[in-house]
């Protein structure tokens, strides 16, 4: 299946936690990071998700929040890194960070964020995705 969603994050299942109704999924990718995702019981037995299955994290852009500096956040996924590229729409930026694992991200966020948090190739930032924006696939 193709897809346009820009983030696909190859990797294997580390580990499956299972809660009452939903489970949360990590995702180790080829570049040794961990996306979470949360997923309810039912796709963990459809998809068989356990240890050692590869799997695939999909997150869209839009669903990508960037941060600079720290802050205390409930959001599973915070990837640090460096930002490589700002490309500038009339309205809106497609903000690529490269984790420290070497992991690429694509965030889109406004033009108006970009300038507030003074986005630029090689400032540190942090890729932020909430563990519920994250659809695993197989």
């Amino acid at each position: 299946m193709t897809i346009s969603a820009r983030n696909q994050f190859k990797g294997t299942v580390e580990s499956v936690q299972e809660g009452a109704v939903n489970a949360l999924v990590h995702v180790k990718t080829a570049a040794d990071d961990i996306i979470t995702a949360t997923v309810s019981l039912e796709a963990v037995k459809e998809l068989g998700l356990a240890a050692g299955k590869e799997a695939t994290a999909v997150v869209k852009a839009t669903e990508v929040l960037v941060g600079i500096g720290d802050a205390k956040l409930s959001a599973r996924n915070q990837l640090a890194g460096e930002v490589t590229k700002v490309q500038e729409g009339a309205v809106n930026a497609i903000v690529t960070i490269k984790t420290e694992g070497g992991t690429e991200i694509e965030a889109t966020i406004s033009l108006e964020a970009v300038k507030e948090l003074g986005l630029a190739a090689g400032v540190k930032a942090k890729a932020i995705i909430k563990a519920t924006a994250v659809i695993i696939a197989i």
